[in-house]
């Protein structure tokens, strides 16, 4: 297993994360501390939640991802919790997920309230990595390619969140924080806040990278490089479609199968670059599987790729596909495909 730091922090984590959101609705307790059992006998030290999870929550599921970590950290102990790096997320603004909390946003009392729920239900004292889910404002983010008009209603406070993270850090709850689902403008505003008040600085931006969606080149990617803001890539197989199983039917207890409300890798030209990029793959005696992790593996800005599986083989076979190194003529050949094809799953 390789390790890198967060960029501007001393806390190493291992170029795999293991994601859980499947933890509590496609995976029992149980199921759940043996991914994790797994994942750290592999040399993984680095773990994805967020408050919301599971996938496919509701109020009556709500939380019981973070709680099922929260068990297994309980189980290994304190000593051993020294060696995870634990990150999770805060809700944003979005319909339909007010059992969480009222308002969803990301005033002083909505982070504390989640901060303080979120280490409940871990079991921790501390949060490694504290990210927002996405951001308040309304952007471009979950199918879509840019923005044409701005949130009118939607008030810069971004002085004020970091306000709060700072004295968060200072009480010793969370150690570093990040964002997620972001664009260049808001990763540029935390950074000059930060810089210009003296307060904690963005470590990381977790975006959806794969294949299917290499929309963080554009922009994101030179200004994490630049200013050290590392990415943490996920959906590097594209909800499983990079897998190759969805190209002949949708196989029951698959994500898509299960959750028919995530569209934004059943369009036609996501069938139609995942079947290139599977005979490119097959070609070169690889599994569609792996060279789609590698790809994103080798990308300098990504600081770790998360990967998640609802069995122990998938996981396996995920952790395995990062031994895998591509050369520069299968790259040009993907990059043949992306022109094709260009980002069909923003």
């Amino acid at each position: 297993m390789k390790y890198k730091e967060l960029p501007n922090t001393n806390i190493k984590v291992s170029t795999i994360c293991l994601g859980t959101m499947t933890f509590g609705n496609q995976n029992s307790e149980a199921e759940s501390h043996s991914q994790l059992d797994y994942a750290v006998e592999r040399g993984i030290n680095f773990l994805d939640s967020a408050e919301m999870y599971p996938i496919g929550g509701n109020e009556i599921i709500f939380g019981k991802t973070e709680r099922y970590i929260g068990t297994w950290i309980n189980k290994i102990g304190k000593d051993k919790r020294e060696n995870i790096v634990v990150a999770t997320k805060i809700a944003g603004p979005n319909r339909g997920l007010e059992y969480i909390r009222k308002p969803l946003d990301f005033s002083k009392k909505s982070i504390n309230q989640a901060v303080e729920l979120s280490l409940k239900n871990l079991q921790t004292d501390y949060i490694d990595l504290y990210q927002m889910h996405w951001p308040e404002r309304i952007m471009n983010m979950f199918g879509k390619r840019g923005v044409t008009e701005i949130d009118s209603q939607w008030q810069d406070n971004i002085f004020e969140v970091l306000t709060v993270y700072n004295q968060l850090i200072k009480e010793g709850k969370i150690k570093s924080v990040g964002v997620s689902n972001e664009n260049p403008y808001g990763v540029m505003k935390f950074l000059h806040e930060s810089e210009k008040h003296n307060l904690p600085r963005i470590t990381t931006i977790q975006n959806p990278y794969s294949l299917l969606n290499r929309l963080f080149e554009v922009g994101l990617s030179e200004i994490c490089m630049r200013e050290k803001v590392g990415l943490l890539a996920y959906s590097p197989l594209a909800f499983g479609f990079l897998t190759g199983k969805y190209l002949d039917g949708y196989p029951e207890n698959s994500r898509l199968k299960l959750f028919p409300n995530f569209v934004r890798y059943n369009n036609e030209n996501c069938f139609k670059a995942t079947k290139l990029y599977k005979d490119l793959a097959h070609a070169n005696g690889l599994t569609l599987l792996q060279m789609a992790q590698a790809f994103v593996n080798q990308q300098s800005f990504v600081t770790s790729t998360i990967i998640g599986a609802t069995t122990l083989e998938q996981l396996k076979e995920n952790i395995d596909a990062f031994d895998v190194v591509l050369s520069n003529e299968i790259l040009l050949e993907i990059e043949k495909i992306q022109e094709t094809h260009p980002n069909p799953a923003p």
